[in-house]
This record gives C-alpha cells, sequence and structure tokens, in this order.
C-alpha cells in the first residue's frame, strides 16, 4: 500500500513524497481511514511505529478544506504530556501541511507569555498544547474554541500517569460537542477506559502491538555493576566502542543528568544535560544540537523517554535503571526508530535485582547479563530461573531505616551522593584530575 490509496489530499502527498515517505506504517495505514471516515478512534502502537503521522496526517486532510467561520481559533487541538513531544508533533504537523499552509502553534509550559499570548492572538490551525498551559490560557479568555473540530490526546497513558486528567476533564468540557476526538495511548485498561468511554463515541478500536511486545530491531543488553567507579567505566567503553553514534545515557533524577553530562564533557565528550529544570529555550537548544549532530551524548530523565524522535540515536544507555517498568520500554524506544537498528543497554547493581525483575514480568523478556573482558563484576550475579508471575524472593540484605536494601548509607550510592572534591564514583579528585575517567579526555568518535 501507498500513501496515495489512503485518499489524502495532493498537497499532503507531495509533503510526503519530499519528506521521502512512500509506504504507511501499519498504525498509519490501520488508523487514517478511519479518521478520514469521520469515526473517533482509540489506537494504541509501539513507540517509534509513525505514530504521530497516523494522526497529522488526517487531521491536515481535514484542514484542505476551508472552514465556514471566520474565527481566529484553531480547528485542531492537540494535548501531550511533554513539552518534548509537543515540539515533535508541531514540527510533524509544519512539515507534513507545509503546502497546505497549515498555521500551527504549540503552547505548553516554560514559555514566556507574552511570545504565547501573540501567538495566540494571530489565526491558527493546529494548537499543540500542554493541558496545565492551555487552561491557563483558556481561564484568562485568550483561546477561541468555537470552531474546534477535532481532538487529539496523544499519550493518554503519560498525562493520566501525571495528573493531568483533571485538567483534561475541564478543557473537554469547554470544547464543542459535535468534534471528532482521538486517543492514543499504550493501554486502555483500568482508569484510561473510564475517560474514552466519557470522551469518545463509538469510537473504532485499533491495537497494533501490545505495550510489552518486543522491539524486534533493539538489542537489549544488561550490565551487572559492583559500584559507581565500575558502573562509569563501563559507560566510558561503551562511549568509545565503535559503532556508537549518537547515545542518550538516562538518569534517575535531574541532580544526576547534570553532575553526569559535567564529568562526560570533562572527559572529551560532547554531551549534554535534558531534564525539567531546563528553560523551554534551553531544552529546545540542546535538542537543536542533538539533531544536527553537534551532541554526541545526551544525559537525560524521563522527560526524554517520550518526544524525542532523533535518526541517529545508535544507543540507550540506563545508566539507572527506572522507577517504572513501562518508562523502561519508552527509553529504549527513543534507538530502533522508522525500521533501524538500535542497542539498549542497561546497568544494575545486586540491590537493584527486583527492579530487573519488574522490567521482565513487564515485557515478558528475560535480560539476561554480559560482560566485557577486563570490567567483569567482581559479583558473580547467580539469578535463580523463575517465571514472570513469581513475587520476588528476599534478598538476604537487611533493610536499613530509609527501607533500602544493603549498607547503612542506604544502599546503592548514586551519582548524586557524591561529596565535594569527589568524582563520580565517591573518588577523590587530585588537582587536575578529570572526575569521569583517569584517561586523557578523547572526542566522540
Amino acid at each position: 500500500m501507498s500513501f496515495e490509496n489512503l485518499a489524502l489530499h495532493p498537497s499532503i502527498l507531495q509533503a510526503l513524497k519530499e519528506a521521502g515517505y512512500t509506504e504507511p506504517t501499519p498504525i498509519q495505514a490501520q488508523a487514517i481511514p478511519e479518521v478520514l471516515a469521520g469515526h473517533d478512534l482509540m489506537a494504541s502502537a509501539q513507540t517509534g511505529t509513525g505514530k504521530t503521522a497516523a494522526f497529522a496526517l488526517p487531521a491536515l486532510n481535514l484542514l484542505a478544506t476551508p472552514h465556514p467561520s471566520k474565527s481566529r481559533g484553531p480547528r485542531i487541538l492537540v494535548l501531550v504530556p511533554t513539552r518534548e513531544l509537543a515540539q515533535q508533533v508541531n514540527d510533524a504537523a509544519r512539515k507534513y501541511g507545509k503546502f497546505i499552509r497549515a498555521r500551527t502553534v504549540s503552547i505548553v509550559g516554560g514559555m514566556p507569555y507574552p511570545l504565547q499570548n501573540k501567538l495566540l492572538s494571530q489565526p491558527l490551525d493546529i494548537l499543540v498544547a500542554t493541558p496545565g498551559r492551555l487552561l491557563d490560557h483558556m481561564e484568562r479568555g485568550r483561546i477561541d474554541l468555537s470552531r474546534l473540530q477535532m481532538l487529539i490526546l496523544d499519550e493518554a497513558d503519560r498525562m493520566l500517569d501525571m495528573g493531568f486528567m483533571p485538567d483534561i476533564e475541564r478543557i473537554t468540557a469547554a470544547l464543542p460537542g459535535e468534534r471528532q476526538t482521538l486517543m492514543f495511548s499504550a493501554t486502555f485498561e483500568g482508569e484510561i477506559a473510564r475517560i474514552a468511554k466519557q470522551l469518545l463515541r463509538n469510537p473504532k478500536t485499533i491495537q497494533i502491538a501490545a505495550q510489552q511486545a518486543k522491539h524486534e530491531n533493539i538489542e537489549q543488553r544488561l550490565h551487572m555493576v559492583d559500584d559507581m567507579g565500575h558502573k562509569n567505566k563501563l559507560l566510558e567503553h561503551l562511549l568509545i566502542e565503535p559503532g556508537m553514534n549518537q547515545a542518550i545515557v538516562f538518569t534517575s533524577t535531574k541532580r544526576h543528568a547534570d553532575l553526569l553530562s559535567e564529568d562526560l564533557i570533562a572527559a572529551g565528550h560532547r554531551a549534554a544535560a535534558l531534564h525539567g529544570d531546563m528553560t523551554q529555550g534551553a531544552r529546545n537548544r540542546t535538542l537543536t544540537k542533538l539533531r544536527h549532530g553537534d551532541i554526541n551524548v545526551l544525559v537525560a530523565t524521563d522527560v526524554a523517554a517520550r518526544g524525542i524522535d532523533v535518526a541517529g540515536i545508535s544507543h540507550v544507555i540506563n545508566y539507572d535503571l527506572p522507577k517504572f517498568a513501562e518508562d523502561y520500554v519508552h527509553r529504549i524506544g527513543r534507538t530502533g526508530r522508522a525500521g533501524k537498528s538500535g542497542i539498549a543497554i542497561s546497568f544494575a547493581s545486586h540491590a537493584e535485582r527486583f527492579q530487573l525483575r519488574k522490567i521482565e514480568q513487564f515485557t515478558g523478556q528475560r535480560l539476561e547479563a554480559g560482560v566485557i573482558a577486563g570490567l567483569e563484576p567482581k559479583r558473580i550475579q547467580q539469578p535463580k530461573p523463575h517465571k514472570f508471575g513469581d513475587r520476588p524472593r528476599n534478598s538476604g540484605h537487611p533493610a536499613n531505616k530509609s527501607g533500602n536494601p544493603g549498607n547503612k548509607s542506604g544502599g546503592y550510592k548514586g551519582a548524586g551522593n557524591r561529596q565535594p572534591g569527589q568524582g563520580y564514583g565517591g573518588q577523590k579528585r587530585q588537582d587536575g584530575e578529570k572526575s569521569f575517567s583517569k584517561r586523557p579526555g578523547r572526542s566522540f568518535a
């Protein structure tokens, strides 16, 4: 099947041809006809499968026909959980709609209000927004939603996790009742099912692949680590391996991301941090550098687990394991996109084996530990066979007062615990010594 078979407007087909797109992905092939037919839609698809185009293309097709109302307000509203995803959707809409001259605006937290007020005062067709900031502008009377024809909820499960659903319910209550609603979510169980039933009318349901489905084009690896020094040596080895193009290194906290990126820069890597405490301008500049190849190692928190679509990401490294097992799937989905292959590597200490078990239970896959010659862990891990539904066994380590297994200092020592004058492994820095690696700094190969 080609895009010509999907009854899209010639101007959209021209933009797709210019972008090099020839055949729709499965989610696009199934979703686009249903949306063009006017149905509400519930769709679930694995990250990296072309989900954004699955709703952006039929939305743009709607805009190819002029609206009788002369209102300045949007005809399409896309709600997303993060600023990065808003930028991705905004860029995609502009790329696919360049020949129908669709006017697209992104409104997210972190942007200056005067700039957003100016954007909203102009005529627009597509509004991409995070729920909190949109609701703020709605309450101030700055958005006219009277001619809205289509509402799109992208990554609805993530918005539920982030506590946005009360805002979304207030937003939808103010929208025209005669509208088409599309909901994209990793799952449609529990609370999401209730919300979908409330917002959608007789929706068509499409499920391309389960959230737990295996990423066939992503090689998943696991390395057990003894301590922070061992973890950093493994990371340095991986970052200078042949075949490493660009990598996203995920940490558990914003402080970890800043500290690790500083140490990587000191070791000679073209690195940068990305997390929620950065201004929107700083985040945009960082992502632009990543897309242009000026940054080879992005150290990020889970704010980047969804919404980053960079073709050059060859590796994802879980420097810290994610807090929630489902975030593991979204993290590794930053590589192996658009049919390309990728490598996802996770570091884990012996004390984190229960987190590993949760990830294995969620994905239905076992992560087999591998070793690198000369960097083998001193503690040999001997996991016992288990079924994914089994309850974790006791680790044998007494829990300290903070609830963490292991030592009296609070369990496995994280990057954020380093003391002044110490490097990333808690090792004392000498004058002039780089904290991340004792070897001379090298450029990223």
